[in-house]
């Protein structure tokens, strides 16, 4: 890394934070046989205290959100993540009222959030964790015990992949980011790095009346979405619509 970026983040350091990208961190990491990703460190200096905050008022372990945030959302740059703020690839579900997007996953054009800031997906990341019973478990591990919460995560159902909870302790491991997990709440200050702000999405939901004569099929090509979608977007479990029925389209 380039003295100039050091010197940047330094000026933006969180107080009480482990430094990331400073040169003795750097140097240790380096040390191991796996060469590290700059994609990745400058991810994890920039969410590394909003995932620190996060564990602190709904204790998940910052190094399992990092981790999450660093393979979900591909070091940032995927399509979803980039076009969408959405970093953990977390779906809609019929609870859902912000913006859609519809991305090919499990199955072809499947429904997941959009967010107009990153913070909002960290902090829906925590609720998302916090809100669902199937979860529950993992909040009787310790927050610096992020191998089971790892193993956990993948046995709740929140990935398909049977690598899952290796990959997470892998990256993790990798960048240390168990360093993050000892952060005492006592003390620590947070200070955004980050653009953060008020979601507004439900303003902007488009709904159709159904008419006489209309189907899913009609009123997908309609509108140009996919029958699957409408139905996930409404929470339809069959086919069948009535006059007058009220259809989110999209928002």
């Amino acid at each position: 890394m380039k003295s100039k970026t050091n010197k940047t983040y330094k000026e933006k350091q969180i107080k009480n934070l482990p430094k990331v990208n400073e040169d003795k961190h750097i140097e240790k990491l380096e040390e191991g046989s796996k060469r590290l990703n700059e994609n990745s460190l400058e991810y994890i200096k920039k969410y590394a205290a909003i995932a620190v905050r996060e564990m602190h008022m709904h204790s998940i372990p910052a190094s399992i959100t990092l981790a999450q945030g660093v393979l979900e959302s591909g070091n940032g740059k995927s399509e979803l993540a980039s076009k969408s703020n959405n970093h953990f690839g977390i779906k809609c579900h019929t609870e859902w009222q912000g913006k859609r997007v519809y991305h090919d996953d499990d199955e072809k054009g499947e429904c997941f959030r959009k967010y107009k800031y990153v913070s909002s997906s960290f902090k829906d990341h925590s609720l998302f964790l916090t809100q669902r019973s199937r979860y529950n478990f993992l909040f009787s591990y310790k927050v610096t015990d992020y191998e089971n919460w790892a193993h956990g995560l993948r046995k709740a159902g929140y990935a398909t992949d049977p690598q899952y909870p290796a990959k997470l302790i892998r990256i993790i491991e990798d960048y240390k980011l168990h360093e993050f997990d000892r952060i005492k709440k006592e003390g620590y200050i947070y200070q955004s790095t980050i653009e953060e702000g008020e979601e507004t999405n439900t303003d902007e939901v488009l709904y159709y009346n159904v008419q006489k004569g209309d189907t899913l099929y009609s009123i997908s090509r309609r509108f140009n979405i996919t029958v699957s979608a409408l139905k996930d977007l409404n929470g339809l479990k069959s086919n069948d619509l009535a006059i007058d029925q009220k259809l989110i389209i999209s928002n």
